[in-house]
């Protein structure tokens, strides 16, 4: 753009093109669930006049992003992947969506999820969502909630995607689609104007195609909201020591046993990964995350209750219109008590706890960021949906600690299983430290020797 070969309105109207392809695709992508010619094209319009007069906004003007439905974006429908919600179009932007006009994005549409944010397939049945595509497997799924986000980063349509992550909802479908997925610290980026599902447990952040991206869309979005109390508090974003040479001093906390839980492919390639980074001078220091079976329960009965306690007038008067797997998480949820939800809250001090003495002997945790690649795509999920809890449960197996206690996390690619599909590794650190994160997220990157090209893969710059 700066150099004038190409303007946003040329790449809008690529993408244009491209929103309109990916819909009559056989299957179609259903990444992008609304969209409006209009809005791009006047973005892009003035994001070219911008860039012709020499006055941009930051380095994201022009620059196509997504939001995930979760977020109410002006002028679509805040449906959250339901059918029931969203009857009148958006009038005020969330947050994170003004935040990325004012920083002069193209916001190219609201994205496919996870119906209420309910699992970690992505598989959305109903007439308005349908089931996200897995850009290299079209006949695997993308991961959840924030599907359609990961899918729209790997297949090209734009660089920047943004989700909510409460159990992995970033990271997870990040890991499947092979892109990168920062969680946030809880609180660092404002969650206001989206739907308020689980109150403690849900990181709002970027889905980017690398590790330099989502460290610009993090420096633009990390900052106290005074309409989002969680995050007043916050100490200032940096990117200090982000583009450090090498990793000489750095410690990287490893619970091996825990680490090891996963698939023989997931696990061999994610050791790889953890001795190139020793390469670079990091030290690999043996640590032992206790209680971590409690934690887990824990961080089901706080999620869980919550949503069941925010969607109650939903689950009492939308029942019918739920897809089935959501009525069935809701109905499961009704059954913890307020005591379960106290004792729950209780390991969450202790968790937390814990991590803090851990902290004190390592600057971070390395894990596989899900244990297995994407699942398959079964006829029968097309009509009815899927509910597989112990896939949910094993998905999310690296990912609780992390919105159990509310520290951050990266999910960073770096291979591929021998059926073709993504395969990353998790970086976790303390409270409010995501520099430490992108510093090592960058470094991973040079591990990965090459980066596969999905099947479906639109070119919006050509």
């Amino acid at each position: 753009f700066r150099s004038g070969k190409l303007t946003p309105s040329q790449v809008a109207k690529n993408i244009l093109a491209m929103l309109e392809d990916c819909d009559k695709s056989t299957p179609p992508l259903r990444a992008i669930v609304q969209w409006d010619q209009e809005q791009i094209m006047l973005m892009a319009e003035a994001s070219t006049a911008r860039y012709k007069n020499k006055c941009t906004l930051s380095y994201l003007d022009g620059i196509p992003v997504c939001l995930k439905e979760e977020f109410k974006v002006v002028p679509y429908h805040h449906r959250v992947g339901t059918v029931y919600l969203g009857t009148e179009p958006e009038t005020e932007d969330a947050t994170v969506a003004k935040k990325l006009r004012e920083a002069g994005a193209i916001i190219i549409g609201v994205s496919n999820m996870h119906e209420l944010g309910t699992g970690t397939t992505g598989c959305n049945p109903n007439r308005y969502h349908k089931i996200p595509r897995n850009p290299y497997k079209p006949n695997h799924f993308t991961g959840g909630s924030s599907s359609g986000s990961a899918a729209a980063v790997a297949a090209g349509l734009c660089p920047v995607a943004i989700g909510t992550d409460g159990g992995g909802s970033v990271r997870i479908p990040a890991s499947f689609c092979g892109v990168v997925g920062l969680k946030g610290t809880f609180g660092r980026i404002s969650a206001q104007g989206s739907l308020p599902l689980s109150y403690s447990t849900v990181s709002v952040g970027p889905i980017c195609t690398s590790v330099a991206d989502a460290a610009i869309v993090y420096s633009i979005l990390a900052e106290p909201d005074p309409l989002y109390p969680y995050g007043l508090k916050q100490p200032k974003a940096t990117l200090s020591g982000m583009c450090a040479p090498d990793l000489k001093g750095l410690k990287l906390g490893v619970d091996w046993t825990f680490f090891k839980a996963c698939d023989a492919e997931v696990l061999s390639i994610c050791e790889k990964a953890v001795e190139h980074l020793q390469s670079l001078g990091a030290s690999v220091v043996e640590v032992s995350l206790p209680e971590m079976e409690e934690m887990r329960v824990a961080h089901v009965i706080c999620i869980l209750s919550e949503m069941r306690d925010f969607l109650k007038p939903d689950f009492n008067k939308h029942f019918e219109e739920m897809n089935l797997d959501t009525r069935l998480n809701l109905a499961l949820a009704s059954q913890f008590t307020a005591l379960d939800y106290i004792t729950a809250n209780r390991q969450r001090t202790r968790s937390m706890r814990f991590l803090r003495e851990i902290f004190t002997t390592v600057n971070c945790i390395l894990t596989p960021a899900v244990p297995c690649t994407a699942p398959r795509i079964h006829e029968s999920d097309l009509l009815t949906g899927s509910s597989d809890s112990s896939f949910t449960v094993r998905s999310m197996r690296f990912m609780q600690l992390g919105n159990f206690t509310g520290i951050p996390g990266i999910a960073v690619p770096i291979g591929y299983s021998s059926a073709g599909l993504p395969i990353s590794l998790q970086v976790m650190a303390k409270w409010w430290d995501e520099a430490v994160l992108l510093r090592i997220g960058l470094k991973l990157e040079q591990f990965r020797c090459q980066t596969k090209k999905p099947s479906i893969y639109y070119d919006i710059l050509a």
